[in-house]
């Protein structure tokens, strides 16, 4: 369907460039009708289906991709010019014409790439690889998503591809790339495209030498698919900032994890359109959303299983080394986290259970002692149980290997919250 209509609206740009040229150098009457006969464009103000067909000097065929129309000339304003010149002028204008229409649009075509990119992961690599060079995009860097939602500086959740829309919303959509651009300072560094309804998508190179400006040492560095998360959310968050500034309007991002390989980068997109469905749900807009940042309602609202247990092996895995740690939770959730009857089950003194359950907080961030955090650590571990069972009794969560899953079957499928 999008390429359809992009197909049919390059036809009608070429139809027009057609009519407004021949105006200009014989000063006729002009006509470009489709294959149905319907007139696309016209030299008259009120164009009337059949009056072309009263009288035609001229007829001519031409092809735009797969759409094909006809240039009908009706009459000359002067008799001084033959009918021969006249066909051979049309068609060199028609000739021009369709040569500048076959000539590559680079930014209609990088939207259409990264879009399919994002949202159709199950192509060859070396295809898209080949592609990518082609238009002049790195893909040897490691990338993750951020993911920009601007519908209400959009004013609309656009359906049609860039090149369709209206030239406020294009001037609109061009501004938060270039300010976005400009943010990051190096063009190769960042990849920004609209990819449709009100998402604007960066692929931001996201090693930690590129993040190393919103660095900070006491970042833990974890798992690589969680590794440099803190740094692309203060990134992400001076970068909205700077947009809310500047166009004076809500706005909202959603960051995606890293993923290894080209179709790592679909993953990385789900991550990112999922933190920002659930964080519209639950916490409103003009926020920075991470899976990770989102507590509970990421174990609730996530219907991906792969997705679930990377999260669980994140959030507990400052715990890996600490296998005390990870008994004294079981037993704390095991009596209802009453501290009394946990620590008599574990022969230690109250102090002692304090002691612990500061440590975990200290080490994970998370408080056993709240309710919303203590289910989240519950939930992990329940998951950490789950894998267990299916790998062997592996005393580390980190030990778990999740299989990467390039099947767009298996990605997280959340609300189109662009669609409000």
């Amino acid at each position: 369907m999008i390429r359809e209509g992009v197909a049919l609206s390059r036809f009608r740009r070429v139809a027009k460039g057609i009519v407004q040229r021949i105006q200009e150098v014989l000063n006729a009457q002009v006509f470009v009708v489709d294959d149905r006969e319907i007139i696309v464009a016209s030299t008259e103000v009120n164009q009337i289906d059949q009056c072309f067909n009263t009288l035609s000097n001229l007829r001519l065929p031409f092809q735009v991709g797969q759409q094909r129309g006809e240039v009908i000339l009706n009459q000359l304003e002067s008799d001084e010019i033959s009918s021969r010149l006249a066909q051979v002028l049309v068609e060199l204008i028609v000739s021009q014409a369709l040569s500048i229409a076959h000539q590559p649009v680079q930014p209609e075509l990088k939207n259409k790439f990264i879009h399919d990119l994002l949202r159709f992961p199950n192509r060859d690599e070396s295809e898209v690889l080949r592609e990518a060079q082609i238009l002049g995009l790195d893909f040897t860097r490691p990338r993750a998503v951020i993911l920009i939602d601007a519908a209400h500086y959009l004013l609309s959740c656009p359906t049609k591809p860039f090149e369709m829309l209206d030239a406020q919303t294009q001037r609109s959509i061009q501004m938060i790339i270039g300010s976005i651009v400009k943010f990051f300072h190096l063009p190769n560094d960042t990849i920004c495209a609209y990819i449709g309804g009100s998402e604007i998508a960066v692929l931001k190179a996201s090693s930690t030498q590129d993040l190393e400006a919103w660095a900070d040492q006491k970042d833990p560095a974890g798992n690589p698919s969680w590794a440099n998360l803190a740094a692309l959310k203060r990134a992400s968050t001076a970068l909205l900032d700077q947009l809310r500034s500047q166009t004076q309007t809500d706005l909202s991002i959603g960051i995606g994890r890293y993923h290894p390989g080209i179709q790592g980068l679909a993953r990385s997109y789900q991550d990112a359109r999922a933190a920002l469905s659930l964080g519209h749900h639950f916490s409103g807009e003009n926020q920075v959303y991470c899976l990770d940042d989102l507590g509970v309602a990421a174990f609730v609202g996530i219907s991906d299983e792969s997705t679930k247990i990377d999260l669980a092996k994140h959030l507990l895995s400052p715990l890996d080394q600490e296998p005390e740690l990870i008994e004294t939770l079981k037993i704390f959730f095991a009596e209802n986290c009453y501290p009394s009857s946990t620590a008599s089950r574990l022969s230690i003194h109250r102090n002692t259970l304090s002691y612990r359950l500061d440590k975990i907080t200290s080490l994970t961030g998370l408080n056993p002692r709240l309710f919303d955090d203590a289910i989240q650590i519950r939930l992990a571990l329940l998951l950490r149980s789950l894998v267990n069972s299916h790998q062997g009794n592996d005393s580390k969560l980190g030990g778990c290997t999740i299989p990467e899953r390039s099947n767009s079957g298996h990605l997280v499928q959340m609300p189109n919250v662009f669609s409000r």
